[in-house]
This record gives C-alpha cells, sequence and structure tokens, in this order.
C-alpha cells in the first residue's frame, strides 16, 4: 500500500473534566476553644477520669470566696459567648483602614499555658494545695496531650503534659527574676500559712508589696499579690 494511502488514526477529543470539590477541614471544634459555649462547668472531677488524683491527706484549701468565683466565672462565659460575626476563623480579610486603626478589641488575659512533666502530680499541688478547681469543658478528645483547665477567677492556667524545653536547674532562687505567672488573691498572710504547712518554699516581695512567690513541681515561678476586695 503507498503511504498516501495508508489509513488516517483519528484521535478523540479529550474531555474536559473538571476537579472534584475538596470541602474545607471543619474547625468548628477549634472554634469552640476560641469561644467556649454559654455553659457553666462542672468544676469536679469525673469518677474514673483519667486526672483523678487522690486527696487523701490532703485538705482541699481555697482562698477565693465561693461567690467571687462565681460572677468572674459568669463575666467569662459572657464575654466568651460564641458569635458568627466574631468567628475569625469564618471572617473575611479586613481592610487597610480596620488594620491602621489597631483596636482588635482586646477583653482581658484568656489563660496563661504551663508546662508539666507529670499532670496528677501538678494537678495534686494546683487542686490540693492552692485551691484551684477545674474546668470540665477542656476537649480532651481534641488535644493530642493530656491537660487540664484550672480556673483562676475569670481566667484560667491550662496545664499541658509535654515536654518542657527549659532547664529545671540553676533557676533564680526569687521567682520574681524569672519568667512568672501572677495571681492577684485576698490573703498573702493566709497563703503563706499553707505554704508552711506544706513545706512549700517561698520569698516575699523584694519591693515590700504584699506579694509571695513560689514555684510549683516543675519549677514553674508564680507569684501571688494581694489586692483589695
Amino acid at each position: 500500500m503507498s503511504r498516501s494511502m495508508e489509513p488516517l488514526l483519528l484521535l478523540a477529543p479529550r474531555k474536559c473534566v473538571p476537579k472534584p470539590k475538596i470541602e474545607k477541614e471543619n474547625h468548628s471544634w477549634m472554634a469552640s476553644l476560641l469561644n467556649p459555649p454559654l455553659t457553666l462547668p462542672q468544676n469536679k472531677l469525673n469518677p474514673g477520669s483519667v486526672l483523678a488524683v487522690s486527696t487523701s491527706g490532703i485538705p482541699n484549701k481555697n482562698f477565693q470566696p465561693s461567690s467571687t468565683r462565681w460572677s468572674h466565672r459568669r463575666c467569662l462565659l459572657m464575654r466568651a459567648k460564641p458569635s458568627v460575626k466574631t468567628d475569625m476563623l469564618a471572617k473575611d480579610s479586613v481592610g487597610t483602614d480596620a488594620v491602621d486603626d489597631k483596636d482588635f478589641g482586646v477583653v482581658c488575659m484568656h489563660h496563661v499555658g504551663i508546662l508539666c512533666e507529670n499532670l496528677e502530680r501538678s494537678l495534686d499541688f494546683y487542686q490540693n494545695i492552692l485551691g484551684l478547681e477545674i474546668n470540665e469543658a477542656r476537649p480532651h478528645d481534641k488535644l493530642p496531650y493530656r491537660g487540664a483547665w484550672l480556673w483562676v477567677g475569670s481566667e484560667m492556667i491550662h496545664l499541658m503534659e509535654l515536654p518542657n524545653p527549659d532547664p529545671l536547674t540553676g533557676r533564680p532562687e526569687h521567682g520574681g527574676r524569672d519568667r512568672h505567672t501572677c495571681i492577684a488573691i485576698r490573703d498573702v498572710s493566709k497563703l503563706k500559712a499553707i505554704l508552711d504547712k506544706f513545706g512549700i518554699p517561698y520569698t516575699l516581695s523584694r519591693s515590700g508589696r504584699p506579694a509571695i512567690f513560689t514555684r510549683d513541681p516543675d519549677t514553674n515561678a508564680l507569684e501571688f499579690t494581694q489586692v483589695d476586695a
């Protein structure tokens, strides 16, 4: 067969197949962390919970009036009420004028994260010696590490059982010269008596004001300063 008589191979035109739509990952649980639900948590450990700590022989010392804790928590829950308008994950980019204004609505300090080596040991200190109560709203199944939320007035401490990059030795004797978390309380002298009872070392404020510094079992420095009612 001559070259001119060879049959031509026709290729069918390629169809344009649209790419499948990929649904965005659902970050509703993250939004719930930023905006806790308007419910008052039960501040008790669940029986059989992994966070349960033996409290035998250690009384629960609480130097904050219950009425004060109630009003503080109610204030926090009202401030943290979920809102579609304030959902930063669902919000579009803001304009240049809004950025120049620099007023993005600072309300208060929401919580402080504290690293610990052993959650039960830290809970024994913060719960049974300092008298802080657990906020059971922490989403344990959503976070890839053990931890606990503890009420501090209307704010919280987040205990996180994670490796600590900071050295545990060589820290300043006085916590005021180290990174520290400061908690306002009503009666420094009562806290001093509690620390003495359990043999926990502390130092007093060098400025002469009513404040006391101590460290938790992981050497995290804590300051307690006395404020008026």
